[in-house]
């Protein structure tokens, strides 16, 4: 019994360096983590951008179909030919959706709150994550971070769309 006691005495904790090498330890380990964690926003938005072009890429499939179905692929977009989608009217052209805010606003029920669509210069549309200034097309592109639309000029070609997030 009294060997326990002795046992007992002789603990005294850890020591100063102990505590220091513990604290060091994790924090070289906290250092190494966090940025793996830091990181979830913009993947999170770069995720959410190729979301919007799956969509959007859907959405154009649907409004084409639709198109040939009521024979306007062969209308060209300055005898402004739409189609009723879901109660809302896609202008079209060459059978496909024109490249505009109020196409990509109604085709994929995007919130102004949580996205900027601008439409630029070249018939295209930028669609980017909503910032505190309503960004130019150009300077969305500059961000890269946004999904593109550009329109197709006849009914055989698909509208180019792309995502880049590499800046988000």
């Amino acid at each position: 019994m009294r060997s326990s006691m002795n046992v007992k005495a002789n603990q005294q904790g850890f020591t100063l360096i102990e505590l220091v090498v513990v604290i060091v330890i994790l924090g070289i380990l906290a250092v190494t983590a966090a940025p793996k964690f830091i990181d979830l926003q913009s993947d999170a938005k770069g995720a959410t951008l190729q979301g919007v072009k799956a969509a959007l890429e859907t959405a154009n499939a649907g409004v084409h179909a639709k198109s040939l179905i009521k024979g306007n692929n062969k209308v060209e977009k300055d005898d402004d030919p739409t189609i009723l989608l879901n109660g809302l009217t896609v202008e079209i052209g060459s059978g496909w959706p024109l490249a505009t805010t109020n196409n990509a606003t109604d085709m994929l029920d995007i919130s102004p709150d949580d996205f900027d669509t601008v439409e630029g210069d070249d018939d295209n549309l930028v669609i980017s994550p909503k910032l505190d200034d309503q960004l130019e097309a150009a300077e969305a592109i500059t961000a890269a971070c946004y999904v593109q639309y550009v329109e197709s000029t006849d009914s055989n070609t698909k509208p180019a769309i792309t995502a880049v997030v590499t800046g988000c």
